[in-house]
């Protein structure tokens, strides 16, 4: 599934299954309340807090897709194409970022 692919099938989704879109800012919220999950199980598997039985059930796949799907709607909400948008940024990084991190001596 392409980019553009997701955002059309989350919106579609929206409009069969949801009632409407959140606002944009409580989808806003909503998107840094998704981070904050991710970040727990992130901590929990890759950091040195243990899981609570209440968070073994937590999956970081399903945890990047809450994400993902959050930013998909705030991208179709405020009309962002954003495989148009990764590409651009893709390129700024390259052109800003060409040497500079292979000239990183903390990176080596």
């Amino acid at each position: 599934m392409t980019i553009k692919e997701a955002q059309y099938t989350v919106d579609q989704w929206i409009k069969t299954h949801g009632v409407r879109y959140f606002s944009e800012l409580t989808n806003m919220v909503i998107l840094t309340e998704e981070v904050g999950e991710l970040a727990r199980v992130m901590a929990r598997t890759y950091g040195e807090q243990s899981f609570k039985e209440t968070d073994k059930a937590k999956s970081l796949s399903d945890e990047m897709a809450d994400v993902l799907w959050v930013l998909l709607c705030l991208a179709n909400q405020t009309g962002v194409d954003l495989e148009t948008a990764l590409k651009e940024n893709l390129q700024k990084k390259t052109e800003r970022d060409a040497s500079r991190h292979k000239e990183n001596e903390k990176l080596k």
